[in-house]
């Protein structure tokens, strides 16, 4: 990926629309250059180590709950202005945002994401990314921010349920990026045997409800 800011027509983030209109998932490895991922892994270790990364709760309004047995994850929320490293992935996304509307049509008009860190052993049991009351968020994405030195060993696999519930594992590596429609791709986060990084956030269109 060259610098920024991404033209809409890269090559790559065409192959992302060309897969989602097929397959309704895509898989990119190394989509952005390794100094990005170290960066957004840096800040994504500093906030947790100062203790800003929240646990993540399931459902939505005033029914959320932390359940850790569901969802062990903790997380924050991404703003702009707050380090380079996220401003510099915020644009890489909203190029890709504008890709997915000149190729699919969709009106996304944001898109929001938050650091996520799974300790050892923790998961997120099978789920979709869209909520029954709430229609908004359309296109899921996730960036991995592990290290290189990640194995197959060391779990935190994505599973995606795809066509005739068929499971297929994404291995959590630093600098891929995996891309699915939130409503119709059921998946789970498996559980790891260290500290599993990521930036997960959702291109969202305009919904029933206010923002």
């Amino acid at each position: 990926m060259p610098g920024m800011p991404i033209p809409s027509d890269h090559p790559l983030l065409l192959r992302i629309v060309d897969d989602l209109a097929e397959h309704g998932w895509s898989q990119q490895e190394l989509f952005v250059p390794q100094d990005l991922t170290l960066a957004l892994a840096a800040e994504c270790r500093l906030r947790h180590a100062q203790g800003e990364l929240a646990p993540a709760a399931v459902g939505r309004g005033p029914s959320q709950e932390i359940r850790e047995g569901i969802r062990g994850d903790r997380i924050q929320w991404i703003e702009t202005g707050e380090a380079a490293s996220c401003d510099r992935y915020m644009t890489i996304m909203d190029s890709l945002r504008e890709a997915l509307n000149r190729g699919l049509f969709l009106g996304l008009e944001d898109f929001e994401c938050h650091f996520a860190l799974y300790p050892p052993g923790s998961v997120y049991l099978r789920h979709l990314d869209r909520f029954r009351d709430d229609d908004r968020r359309m296109v899921s994405a996730v960036l991995y921010l592990n290290d290189a030195d990640w194995s197959e060993e060391d779990g935190g696999q994505l599973r995606m349920y795809l066509q005739g519930d068929t499971a297929y594992d994404v291995q959590p590596m630093g600098g891929t990026l995996v891309v699915f429609l939130s409503g119709e791709v059921p998946h789970e986060v498996m559980p790891a045997q260290r500290n599993r990084l990521s930036l997960t956030g959702w291109f969202r269109r305009r919904g029933n409800e206010p923002f």
